[in-house]
């Protein structure tokens, strides 16, 4: 399946891995994702003896926090946080070391396979997993290896993250997977902006669309792109489904005249 076929499923079809795995495939095309499966199922394997389907969330979260954070020494990548692999989960795997998301990603997935019920969360500003059982949410920072964080922690997580928001358990919902690979590429797209790499950006923006198509932001910012990669009429595409999506957004003025001048340099090419 390629990323267009994987976003183009309902909600309920889309499955986490199989989109964090089309991420990484995207950096590296020869991605062995055999390879990755069968990691995730060793990391695992320890767990399944253990029985955590019965035990309540606190003790699932030990047995998860001792099994990835202690014996298999995954960790945050405080060293080199914007480094573009920490997004890429088969190199969080081999590194033992990622951000946030890609963590709890990690975490997900041997939970699932371990028979633990944990959702991820989108937590503002730093992504969470949620353990839940007998009407309990537990929240799980697994950069913060495995630590469960109450209520004062979450609030003061949201403070360092510079959120204006004040904690309510609404921020410990679980997210659609959907949102989930959203953010996964937004981290990449900031990355890759900052670092210069336009064609690796391109893409992540092509992904974005594909993921959501009514995003008017990524279909302004790609077109903008395009027109810095000399492609006068991907351009001009995208500006005007930015204008059909947002035609009252604030900067609909200025999007008309950049519409304006790139129409304007085309013609004068077309006429030379």
């Amino acid at each position: 399946m390629d990323f267009a076929a994987y976003a183009a499923q309902p909600d309920e079809a889309l499955d986490l891995l199989e989109g964090a795995l089309l991420i990484a495939a995207d950096a590296r095309p020869g991605l062995d994702r055999s390879s990755v499966v069968r990691q995730l199922e060793e990391l695992a394997a320890p767990l399944r003896a253990l029985r955590l389907a019965e035990l309540p969330p606190r003790a699932q979260a030990r047995a998860l926090a001792d099994q990835l954070f202690v014996r298999a020494g995954f960790h945050g990548n405080t060293a080199d946080y914007y480094d573009p692999k920490n997004s890429f989960l088969d190199e969080v795997l081999a590194r033992r070391t990622g951000i946030p998301i890609s963590l709890a990603v990690v975490y997900l997935e041997v939970a699932r396979r371990a028979g633990v019920r944990a959702v991820p969360v989108g937590f503002p500003g730093h992504f969470l997993v949620g353990l839940d059982l007998y009407r309990e949410r537990l929240a799980v920072d697994p950069f913060g290896g495995g630590q469960v964080l109450d209520e004062d922690a979450l609030a003061a997580l949201l403070r360092r993250s510079g959120s204006q928001l004040s904690y309510a358990p609404e921020l410990i919902a679980a997210t659609p997977v959907r949102q989930v690979i959203a953010r996964m590429l937004i981290n990449l797209r900031a990355i890759y902006a900052q670092r210069g790499e336009l064609s690796r950006l391109l893409v992540i923006f092509d992904r974005l669309i594909d993921l959501l198509p009514h995003a008017a932001e990524e279909r302004r910012d790609r077109g903008l792109l395009f027109g810095r990669l000399g492609a006068p009429d991907a351009a001009l595409a995208d500006l005007e489904r930015y204008l059909e999506l947002a035609p009252e957004a604030p900067d609909a003025p200025q999007v008309r005249q950049w519409r304006a001048q790139i129409q304007q340099a085309n013609t004068g090419r077309a006429r030379s």
